[in-house]
């Protein structure tokens, strides 16, 4: 292999954009080519930065937290499904590393004003947003933006920097409250939802950050070659079977697949089936779609508006549908689009959100919480205004809300007794919209996370629950989960979308004209297996370790109830087992940790 430090660069600006909020000022700095040799871009190149530059155990809502944002290689260029990008900071749900991805051109345009990655540090005095240009940046009064939603708040700085096109960050309430699992929304429709990046650009005064549409090109080694590669790519692994679903339906047609399989969160996670799946799945989705919309560079356009009455509305994803329908009882499409429209403008992920909102049901129900805590409102499944009522609650930090802001482990936790038991987080972060009880796969994945339970590090339920797996048993699932992982590291490193089940073989046709440098299949699985140990370093610092990679007790104790599930729990000494071979595979030692030798053979030299 080549060695990048020496060589010219393509795809790279070879620019840092630096943001001290402190001093108001900043700087444009090299991008340290030894971090592009070994992590890529995207997800690694970020991490690593956050690794080098955010010291061990720092409160996530202080100064001394940073934001990145970085890009692949492949953003700006017309490789397909290449228009995603990270937002990478130390998650204040979690206390891990968290990297938060989303569609849309304000990754494209950083790198068109000439900067690989964007790091914001220290903290403003007074609200302020942001704006990136090809001279560094501009700092705008944010005051009289402070309280606003984040679709009020994008419309305004558009407005204000005379470009309707403009891509804006934003965060809403939430995040000014530092609510632990606030989003950041892009332009009010695409979501960087988990982890809690919000309350951290909520911690520093940065009510947003914004780009205006700037047109620009990414340098290529072989642009023709580069162009053929993409024809042919796009023709015969994108536009296939295998990804089509993403066009004609897009996640929602999940819904049935998770009912069917008994793997659907409802009514707070006490069964895996909901008896009116049908009318919150794809076909009501179809029949509201008004238009479609898609990321830069992105043949599939998955995204969808939705139309009720006059009303136009972005479409819930899967985990939203689960989240705020199934999970918290919601038995029409119109009400979770709704509820899921709140939750934006507020600024909360949604799958924290639905998580909470069902946990709070649960508390109601077992009579560990009454009405007087809840301002009047009183828990029921299926009540839209419940929903909506208790998502303000949280987001302005009202009542009850204040408690459930800091994410459900710290609410059990101060609740006690039998509020434990329904626990239902992995690190601190709720559990998406795949129960582990119906998938051990996604058992074995949640609890190795990096940010805490996800289901896209490793999305082993297509292969257990959804394929040919065995379900309820771990054989098999150390080494599908960590091959998922180190996949998807590199993955979006580069950065390319999940939708298109991309190969390293495919990613290896793409890197030759676009870098001019020829790596194998190999070189590639070490760097995904490299960036993955790094996330793991990164969280050993702040003192996780085996007892941290583990789910919720309810999920070992608990049976589901209904559906094909029924009856169904995580099998506690199997899943043990199962983590000892998943370290194993890893490298790392009986308590997580790397050794010696698997430091030395992924080429980390990083102290922990």
């Amino acid at each position: 292999m080549v060695n990048m430090i020496d060589e010219e660069l393509y795809c790279y600006t070879g620019r840092l954009l630096r943001i001290n909020l402190t001093s108001k000022s900043f700087s444009i700095e090299e991008t340290r080519r030894d971090f592009i040799e070994k992590y890529i871009g995207g997800r690694g190149l970020g991490i690593r930065y956050l690794l080098e530059e955010v010291s061990p155990k720092i409160d996530p809502l202080s100064p001394e937290n940073k934001i990145i944002i970085s890009t692949g290689p492949l953003t700006g260029t017309i490789a397909p499904l290449s228009g995603r990008y990270p937002i990478i900071t130390k998650s204040p749900l979690t206390n891990t590393v968290c990297d938060s991805y989303s569609g849309s051109y304000f990754g494209v345009r950083m790198k068109y004003s000439g900067y690989d990655l964007l790091i914001v540090e220290g903290r403003a005095d007074k609200p302020t947003y942001i704006e990136i240009t090809e001279k560094g940046v501009e700092f705008h009064d944010a005051v009289n933006l402070w309280g606003l939603g984040t679709l009020e708040t994008s419309r305004l700085i558009k407005e204000e920097l005379g470009d309707e096109n403009a891509s804006v960050l934003a965060i809403g309430p939430a995040g000014e409250n530092l609510v632990r699992f606030a989003s950041v929304v892009d332009s009010g429709l695409w979501v960087h939802g988990r982890g809690g990046a919000g309350a951290v650009f909520g911690s520093k005064n940065l009510k947003a950050l914004a780009v205006k549409n700037i047109k620009g090109d990414v340098r290529l080694y072989d642009p023709d070659k580069f162009r053929e590669t993409v024809v042919e790519l796009t023709r015969n692994r994108v536009k296939s079977s295998e990804n089509l679903w993403a066009e004609t339906d897009g996640t929602p047609i999940i819904v049935d697949l998770s009912h069917n399989a008994g793997v659907l969160p409802t009514y707070g996670f006490t069964s895996g089936s909901f008896e009116y799946h049908d009318k919150i799945n794809t076909e009501r989705v179809r029949e509201a779609t008004a238009k479609k919309y898609a990321c830069p560079h992105c043949p599939l356009a998955c995204k969808r508006i939705l139309k009720f009455d006059s009303r136009l509305i972005k479409s819930p994803e899967y985990e939203t549908l689960a989240m705020l329908g199934s999970n918290t009882g919601l038995r029409n499409l119109k009400d979770v689009a709704e509820a899921a429209e709140v939750a934006t403008d507020l600024g909360m992920d949604t799958i924290s959100l639905g998580a909470t909102i069902g946990f709070t049901i649960r508390l109601y129900e077992k009579r560990l919480i009454s009405e007087k805590d809840l301002n009047g409102l009183k828990p029921s499944w299926n009540d839209v205004e419940f929903l909506i009522g208790l998502s303000r609650m949280i987001a302005y930090r009202r009542g009850f809300g204040n408690l459930l802001a800091e994410g459900t482990r710290r609410a059990a936790e101060k609740i006690g007794g039998e509020a434990l038991r329904e626990r239902i987080d992995v690190k601190g972060a709720e559990i998406p919209a795949y129960d582990p009880r119906g998938t051990y796969g996604m058992a074995l994945a949640y609890a190795t996370a990096d940010r805490g339970a996800c289901h896209l590090r490793a999305w082993a339920v297509a292969y257990d629950a959804f394929g040919e797996m065995d379900p309820y048993s771990f054989v098999g699932k150390a080494q599908l989960v960590k091959d998922l992982q180190d996949l998807n590291s590199i993955k979006w490193s580069l950065i390319i979308c999940d939708f298109w089940l991309s190969s390293y073989e495919d990613m290896v046709k793409l890197l030759k004209p676009a870098l001019g440098r020829e790596y194998t299949v190999e070189e590639l699985k070490i760097i995904g297996e490299r960036i993955w140990n790094i996330s793991r370093i990164f969280n050993l610092r702040e003192g996780f370790k085996r007892e941290d990679d583990v789910l919720p007790p309810k999920m070992f104790n608990e049976p589901l109830k209904g559906g094909k599930t029924d009856g169904k729990t995580v099998n506690l000494y199997q899943f043990n087992e199962s983590l000892s071979e998943y370290y194993k595979l890893r490298g790392w030692d009986e308590d997580g940790r790397p050794t010696m030798e698997t430091l030395k053979k992924l080429g980390i030299d990083v102290k922990y």
